[in-house]
This record gives C-alpha cells, sequence and structure tokens, in this order.
C-alpha cells in the first residue's frame, strides 16, 4: 500500500516556481530515488513533506491521512535525516541520541533501549561517549542517521546521507538503508550518487523546476535492453553534419574532431540500427571524413539525468 501519496504540490515564492503538479507515491517497503540538479524544487518538496513548508496547493497524505489536516500525529511517523548535520558537538554521541529520543517523548529504560540499538545499527557503540566533535565525518554522517531512525519512524526522508563520507561509512549508510525498508520502512532517498540510487531503488522521479520529468521503474525508464552506438568522428564539418542529423546525435564538436551517437529506438530491433549505422559510415566515407572509435553504450541512469536536465552547471 501507499504510505505517502503525494498530489499536485505546487509552490511559489515571489515570481518562482518552485514545485509546480508534483506527483508521486512511495510504497511501504520502498526506497523511492529522489533525483533533480540544484535547484529543482527538491528541497522544497522535503521541506513540505516534513512539515515545515506549506504548499500553495496540493495534498500530502501519510497512511491515508492529510498532514495538513493532522500534522502533529503524521509528522511523529516521520524521520528526517538531513543534509546539514543536525546534531551536538558538545555532546556525545549517547547524548545527542538521548537528546533527542527525549523529545520524541521516550523516558527510562524504553529510551535507552533505543539509545543502544541505534548505536549498534550504525557502528558507534564504541564510541558512544567521545564528544560528536571528535568524530570523523563518516562517524558524524552515522549519528545523524540514527537521530532520524530514533523513533522508529514509518516514512524516512533521507537528503544526501552519504555526502562527503568514507567509502566504509557509505557502504554501512546503504546498508542501513535497505534494512529500513527490508523492515516495511517507506524511504525517500535523494542524492546525487547515481550508484547509489541504482543499488538501492526499483523506483526513481526525477524533477528540474519544480516539475516531474520522469517517474517510474528504474529499468523501465532505462528500457534495459537500450545500448546506444557511440562514434567519434575526425574530418568533421557543417556539411556533414547537415546530412546526418536525421541518423545521428551529435553531442560535442572540437575543432574537426566530433562525438556522435546513434541511438537505439526502444523496441527496434539489431537489423535496423545495423542498417542505420550502414548509412551513417557511408555518408562519413563520402566526406572523406575517418571513423576513429565506435563502441556501444550502455543507457544508465546519469546518461538518462543528463539527457532529461541538461549538462550545463548549475549553482
Amino acid at each position: 500500500m501507499s504510505l505517502l501519496e503525494v498530489e499536485h504540490l505546487h509552490k511559489k515564492y515571489g515570481d518562482f516556481v518552485a514545485l509546480h503538479d508534483l506527483s508521486f507515491e512511495v510504497i511501504a517497503g520502498e526506497v523511492l530515488g529522489l533525483l533533480g540538479p540544484n535547484g529543482a524544487g527538491k528541497s522544497t518538496a522535503m521541506m513540505i513533506l516534513a512539515g515545515l513548508r506549506t504548499s500553495d496547493g496540493g495534498v500530502v497524505r501519510i497512511s491515508g491521512e492529510r498532514l495538513d489536516q493532522n500534522p502533529d500525529k503524521l509528522k511523529r511517523m516521520m524521520g528526517v535525516v538531513p543534509q546539514e548535520l543536525a546534531i551536538y558537538p558538545d555532546l556525545t554521541g549517547r547524548e545527542n541520541l538521548m537528546f533527542f529520543g527525549s523529545l520524541y517523548g521516550y523516558t527510562g529504560s524504553r529510551l535507552k533501549g533505543r539509545v543502544e540499538e541505534c548505536l549498534n545499527v550504525v557502528g558507534l557503540a564504541e564510541f558512544a561517549d567521545q564528544h560528536t566533535a571528535t568524530y570523523s565525518g563518516g562517524m558524524k554522517r552515522r549519528l545523524n542517521f540514527s537521530v532520524g531512525i530514533l523513533h522508529e519512524p514509518e516514512l524516512v526522508v533521507l537528503d544526501e546521507p552519504t555526502v562527503g563520507v568514507d567509502p566504509q561509512s557509505r557502504n554501512h549508510l546503504i546498508e542501513c538503508v535497505r534494512k529500513l525498508a527490508q523492515k516495511g520502512v517507506a524511504v525517500i532517498y535523494c542524492s546525487h550518487y547515481m550508484e547509489e540510487i541504482e543499488s538501492l531503488c526499483r523506483r526513481v522521479a526525477i524533477i528540474d523546476h519544480g516539475k516531474l520529468l520522469a517517474y517510474g521503474a528504474l529499468e523501465d525508464l532505462l528500457d534495459g535492453s537500450r545500448l546506444d552506438l557511440e562514434m567519434r568522428v575526425r574530418g568533421w564539418s557543417v556539411e556533414l553534419g547537415s546530412k546526418l542529423e536525421k541518423l545521428v546525435k551529435v553531442t560535442s564538436v572540437e575543432g574537426v574532431d566530433a562525438h556522435l551517437i546513434v541511438p537505439r529506438v526502444a523496441g527496434e530491433g539489431r537489423s535496423n540500427l545495423t542498417n542505420r549505422l550502414a548509412q551513417v559510415l557511408d555518408v562519413i566515407r563520402a566526406a572523406q571524413a575517418e571513423v576513429q572509435t565506435i563502441q556501444t553504450k550502455e543507457h544508465n541512469l546519469e546518461r538518462l539525468f543528463l539527457e532529461m536536465t541538461g549538462r550545463k552547471l548549475r549553482d
């Protein structure tokens, strides 16, 4: 069942539209990958989900109840792990968890037991009585994660949980997320690390300029059988480009060197792609240009993301 339903969210700041008709759902036991460039609207969406901002339109439902109609109850069902560390450096790891646990109403043996459990989950039991100012970046990230799951939420929102950490801490956090889902927790996983999304998520949502660009099963979005052909050609010219414009996609030109893609169309058979490649080679040969390399390129998540959101640098 859908634990979280987001329907037609809108949000404006003055004349700037941060979210426009954003809709998606997260099922219990699922890790949904949320992707978008800087400024795409991800942070605004997550703040609305966490009840820290109100939307100008649309509905957020958790377990079938509207967030705006019962915020106190529903926010307790949610854990948020922000990108910015939300821990106190002057407290020990254990003291941080004791403090945040008390805010959720945990007391006595229940609080102590839950704190010890979380310390063990994130691998910090050995360092629990050290001040967090002495922790490494990876240890701080793991403690930050444990704060967000301390109260056993049914929905967890993770904003770049592994940014800037060592490989061991990253692997440990990813495994913690995977175990959360196995317990039936619904997870929204926001990250710029595409390999993490591919490893954890069956479904992804890609947003940019506040709009949903793609949403669905990763294998369907990638069309796993699709392999494009990449070519590097020397002797490129505007005239040659005009002759090939219906057969190839030009990704870059540097002087007389060009990088081309002969795309495989979804559902297209090998023979059709082979015929198009033969046409491309004939045109290149007639123009006395030279093919330097030809290789197949798998259509992975990073390529899909860049195709949808562009390659231009963002602030």
